[in-house]
């Protein structure tokens, strides 16, 4: 049974930091390209960062750049979100998601098969 299940959401103010945390089980961790996806109220889910089999690259959004840092502990089954300098349009339901197979986008969210339940990041002003 695939299983990820995310933590570290909060309320934090702007300018603020937040990490987060993503533990898999059931999986093959170091086989699986590891994101984050974030959606707000009333809009669709949205890529934010992932980071593929070797640690080798990452790649995030262009709203999050030089703000957001994703990382993987594979000895550990985890994957971390660091986001530094929130702003209130951060706010939003952030997901961790795996995916083991090839995907032309890796950042539209219809081609990853396996999500955590959500974790509330609010950024108040």
């Amino acid at each position: 049974q695939v299983q990820l299940v995310e933590s570290g959401g909060g309320l934090v103010q702007a300018g603020g930091s937040l990490s987060l945390s993503c533990e898999a089980s059931g999986i093959t961790f170091n086989k699986y390209v590891m994101g984050w996806f974030r959606q707000a109220p009333g809009k669709e889910r949205e890529f934010a960062a992932y980071i593929d089999w070797t640690d080798d690259r990452t790649y995030y959004k262009d709203a999050v750049k030089g703000r957001f840092t994703i990382s993987r502990d594979n000895a550990k089954n985890a994957v971390y979100l660091r986001m530094n300098m929130l702003k209130p349009e951060d706010t939003a339901t952030y997901f961790c998601a795996a995916e083991p197979g090839f995907v032309n986008d890796y950042t539209n969210p219809r081609g990853w098969t396996n999500w955590g339940q959500g974790t509330q990041v609010t950024v108040s002003s």
